[in-house]
């Protein structure tokens, strides 16, 4: 087999690593810092899964300089991070907290200086409460307090960054967040959480225009996706895989690279609830980049008469891989669905794909530091798998311009706490150190051998 670290990828090709806001940076009562949904959430018994909370994390906040110091080790040429609106906009309105922004620039400066570009994400999940009590992403207006946040912070950084990202997975805050509730906000609306999709994606029309505005830096959004693989040949199979792909794919990629959202009468609609005249222009301007987070593929059948599913009026349910090696999460390995993800959105939407960015990938496992050292084969093993798969996609005629890792460093991995680690570095919860895996040391020659 192929090592990953012995392909050529073309020139300008950018690796990176990502991590998050609310996950890494602890220190949630600094510097005048507001509540999220996530802390709101973080404190409701039973929300998540170890009780624990991202009062600390992995204590970014105060020790970004020794993230900083592991990234220019490990060579990368951006790193992905997001601001927290909380920091920015303590009650999700009116004046900038100047302590909040004062930290982003002092990290922005410390990654200029190492000679790492930033990438940074305006929204990964952290809503203001006070937003969140006024309707949250249910409320329209919530897209325009985000543009307001958004000048903000180009203000304040967008004289020394030049690549935006505006949204993380809108399909998560939809789907988790407000229509199941696995997610914070934590509401069960089941499809009347359809609004929030396109809030959110307005929002993101919104902040592209204002980024436009502020100069000329790149701009793009992130959506999670998804391969949606029939479980048989059967037509119920067929047509439940193509609602699913519609719901969790389409619906969140479509407005943005096709202007208009797809079919939606297999749950019960003619039109995407919230829009109005003139969106879907504000909605699909122009992009730099697209921005791919990729875990694993989905595999769906038609729903069971007994389901929770066919109850909640959907015609499709989750159908288990077989015979294939998962993750801690449970979620299966299949790199090649990578491959012809990517195709596909080429094939789907040809010269208005814009340039591709896999901006997160990465697996979970129970990692241990044994004798000083975390030997993660598993994560090696899949990491290299979906490198060769950006490479085969790359050879299929997909402009991908470059490739994150999720993530620098374990993090607290959201309803599932402490339980999960996805880290090229290893933190222990009590101290605070950290521990470079194997996984690390691997990535850093995969990159180091590009620039030979």
């Amino acid at each position: 087999m192929v090592d990953a670290r012995t392909l050529s990828f073309p020139d300008g090709f950018r690796w990176g690593a990502a991590t998050a806001a609310f996950q890494v940076e602890g220190s949630t009562r600094a510097d005048g810092r507001g509540d999220s949904i996530w802390d709101v959430f973080a404190r409701t018994p039973g929300r998540i899964l170890d009780g624990s909370n991202a009062d600390v994390a992995a204590d970014s906040y105060r020790r970004w300089r020794d993230d900083v110091a592991l990234l220019a080790e490990l060579g990368v040429d951006d790193y992905r991070f997001s601001i927290a609106w909380p920091r920015i906009q303590p009650d999700g309105s009116g004046a900038v907290n100047p302590a909040g922004l004062d930290h982003y620039a002092r990290l922005v400066d410390g990654l200029l200086e190492a000679g790492i570009r930033p990438l940074s994400t305006l929204y990964h999940w952290d809503l203001p409460q006070p937003l969140e009590d006024a309707g949250g992403w249910l409320a329209r207006d919530t897209a325009a307090r985000f543009a307001d946040y958004v000048e903000l912070v180009l203000a304040g950084l967008g004289d020394r960054v030049d690549r935006w990202i505006t949204l993380n997975e809108p399909a998560m805050t939809t789907l988790q967040g407000y229509a199941l509730g696995a997610l914070a906000p934590g509401h069960v609306l089941m499809a009347d959480a359809l609004p929030t999709a396109h809030h959110q994606l307005l929002a993101h029309g919104l902040a592209v225009r204002a980024i436009r505005a502020a100069g000329d830096a790149e701009v793009g959004i992130v959506n999670n996706h998804t391969l949606v693989v029939p479980a048989s040949e059967d037509p119920v199979d067929g047509f439940a895989a193509a609602a699913f792909d519609a719901v969790y794919n389409r619906i969140f990629a479509d407005p943005v690279l096709a202007g208009r959202y797809p079919d939606l009468s297999a749950l019960g609609l003619e039109r995407m609830p919230g829009l109005e005249d003139g969106d879907l222009d504000v909605i699909a301007q122009p992009l730099d980049f697209y921005g791919v987070n990729f875990y694993n593929p989905t595999r769906v059948a038609g729903a069971s008469a007994d389901s929770d599913f066919a109850a909640a009026g959907l015609p499709f349910e989750p159908a288990e891989f077989e015979a294939v090696p998962v993750t801690g999460f449970g979620w299966p390995v299949v790199p090649e669905a990578l491959t012809e993800l990517l195709v596909s959105l080429r094939t789907d939407h040809g010269d208005a794909l814009p340039p591709v960015v896999i901006t997160e990938n990465g697996a979970s496992y129970p990692d241990e530091v044994v004798d000083g050292r975390v030997q993660d084969d598993e994560r090696i093993a899949y990491l290299d798998g979906h490198i060769r798969a950006v490479h085969a996609a790359i050879g299929r005629g997909v402009d991908v311009r470059g490739y994150l890792v999720w993530s620098l460093i374990d993090n607290f991995e959201w309803a599932d706490g402490y339980t999960q680690r996805f880290g090229l570095v290893h933190l222990d919860l009590e101290t605070g150190d950290r521990t470079r895996k194997d996984s690390f040391g691997w990535y850093r020659e995969l990159l180091a051998a590009q620039r030979r």
